[in-house]
């Protein structure tokens, strides 16, 4: 079974920082193309950031320079390291590759 597994969601200060980890099962993050989406409240799914099956990877402008995309081949781990935080990125975050996406964490930026 395909799986995804999203964590370190919380509440913080805006100018703040935060790194999610998303943990694969059932494939290997090594080849697939794998990314982040976020949905904040009363809109839709908005696209953060993508490494592609080379690893290249990109950004949304709203998180350019502030957010970092990397994966632990090893541990099979997705993370986005979240500097710089502003209250516009609070949302629910998600990962996703091979077809399916984790089921969310929280992130909420907020004095």
């Amino acid at each position: 079974e395909v799986k995804l597994v999203e964590s370190g969601g919380g509440l913080v200060q805006p100018g703040g920082s935060l790194t999610l980890s998303c943990a694969a099962s059932g494939f290997t993050f090594s080849g697939a193309a794998r990314g982040w989406v976020r949905q904040a409240p009363g809109k839709g799914l908005e696209w953060v950031s993508n490494a592609d099956s080379r690893g290249r990877v990109t950004y949304a402008d709203s998180v350019k320079g502030r957010f970092t995309i990397s994966t632990d081949i090893a541990k099979n781990t997705l993370y986005l390291q979240m500097n710089s935080l502003k209250p516009e990125d609070t949302a629910v975050y998600y990962c996703q590759s091979s077809g399916t996406r984790g089921q969310g964490t929280q992130v909420t930026v907020s004095s």
